[in-house]
């Protein structure tokens, strides 16, 4: 059995290392999306047996028109079993972006195929990957959108050397007469074009990746805040009405225990009740304190201060087994409320003294993130790290949601975390985890760094 992280004890083998960010869960993905492509398709199709039409009918530009109806024959084949598989019973959620990228991968050939047959290196709606890049970036999730950006410049190069090579046969646009006594391409304007379309291709999946971390992030922030706003007002109610007559219980049972403190035995059960009854007090006051507005004011905030600070507030809370180290490096002031943010460093350690039983180290850092945060640029970080029990991955997702605690017997609430990501939040920051069971814990919690117009605050205790 392991007491780990919030109070939580766990039964768990897990030793692996594993970690997680602001937003534990990213948005799920909707059917909707897969649907939409679909839809799109048909429209694609539409276009592209008009486009064959025109170009090799009015226009007749296309060395063969007859590939052109071909590709997209096929389009319209493999769209049809896209549209039957969403009709299907076993089409939920669980394959939807398993669905995308099949879907993706084969519109890149189709494309591919459709831009071979009408000179690839010439014909300017090879730009038309930057579409199936950005459909990528929004819809998959992890290094998929890398490896769909890997296929596509896999497949325009392939076509481009083998063309070079004279592996595969040349299908030049006919504009004019003088267009069929045009050379080849020179392996340079070759090279200069496949660099060019790599690059546009690959920035345009980091970018939208990018995009869709920070919305899924202020998607996190949002539904945390709501939830936090509703359980706020519930439970205050709740304290205010157990607050007051557990005062008049008190009062009660210390008169009780007056008269019967000549009975040892019913003298230990007073005992036990008071200590129970105090409990419950506790729990109260920090359920209301939860719940009250802490009014936070943003002000050019010194770090290290806040952390000498809570350490100096905590100096008699490690005992003897628990050494504390301090790495302290030299940041910028960030933006942030100085006693909100000992509040937090409070907290997390607090926790982590708890995750360490049997003693340990618990080590304080702060550090400049400078050009490696993708968030922002200069942010500072502090890291509240014990080597305790660990938290194992199927519970690190629910570590910050309200109430989430099994040290409810030693009066825990669940609120610490829950209240430290919403303060952080309200700050601008954010707060990561990532634990290994058996090894240890750390808290990363990341501001940004103080405008010059922030007016300055002190970190005092």
């Amino acid at each position: 059995m392991l007491r780990g992280r919030s109070g939580a004890t766990y039964n768990s083998s897990e030793d692996s290392e594993y970690s997680v960010g602001l937003p534990a869960r990213a948005m799920k993905l909707p059917p909707e999306g897969a649907r939409w492509l679909v839809r799109l398709r048909w429209i694609a199709c539409a276009a592209v047996l008009a486009a064959a039409f025109v170009s090799s009918t009015v226009w007749q530009i296309a060395a063969n028109a007859a590939l052109l109806y071909l590709v997209g024959c096929a389009m319209l084949a493999y769209n049809f079993v896209f549209w039957l598989s969403q009709r299907a019973v076993w089409t939920g959620e669980a394959n939807v972006e398993q669905n995308i990228f099949l879907q993706i991968v084969c519109d890149l050939m189709a494309l591919t195929l459709l831009l071979y047959f009408t000179d690839l290196p010439r014909n300017p709606f090879i730009v038309y990957y930057v579409f199936h890049m950005i459909i990528a970036g929004m819809y998959l999730r992890g290094r998929v959108p890398y490896v769909v950006a890997a296929i596509a410049s896999a497949m325009v190069g392939g076509v481009m050397l083998s063309e070079y090579l004279g592996f595969i046969p040349r299908f030049p646009l006919r504009y004019s007469a003088a267009a069929e006594m045009r050379p080849g391409l020179h392996h340079l304007e070759l090279v200069a074009i496949f660099v060019a379309f790599c690059s546009a291709v690959w920035i345009t999946v980091y970018f939208t990746t990018a995009i869709r971390r920070y919305v899924d992030r202020a998607h996190a922030e949002i539904r945390q805040k709501e939830k936090m706003l509703g359980i706020g007002q519930l439970v205050a109610g709740i304290a205010h009405q157990i607050a007051n007559p557990l005062d008049g219980v008190q009062n009660c049972l210390q008169r009780i225990g007056e008269s019967v403190k000549d009975d040892a035995r019913l003298t230990e059960y007073v005992r036990m009740m008071a200590e129970a009854l105090e409990r419950i007090e506790r729990t109260a006051k920090r359920v209301q304190a939860f719940a009250r507005p802490h009014g936070i004011t943003l002000q050019s905030t010194d770090v290290n201060q806040a952390i000498e600070a809570t350490l100096e507030m905590l100096s008699g809370s490690f005992g003897r087994r628990i050494r504390v180290e301090k790495e302290l490096g030299n940041v910028p002031p960030v933006q942030g409320d100085p006693y909100t943010l000992q509040e937090v460093i409070f907290n997390l350690c607090t926790n982590a003294i708890a995750a360490m039983p049997q003693g340990g180290t618990l080590t304080l850092r702060s550090f400049s993130l400078g050009s490696k945060d993708e968030d922002q640029m200069g942010s500072v970080a502090i890291e509240v790290t014990d080597t305790g029990v660990g938290i194992p991955r199927v519970n690190l997702d629910k570590i910050f949601e309200p109430f989430f605690t099994t040290r409810a017997d030693s009066g825990g609430t669940g609120l610490g975390l829950g209240l430290c990501r919403m303060l952080i939040s309200e700050m601008g920051g954010r707060i990561e985890v990532r634990s290994a069971l058996g090894q240890g814990t750390t808290f990363t919690v990341i501001l940004n760094p103080a405008s010059p117009a922030t007016p300055v605050g002190t970190s005092g205790t």
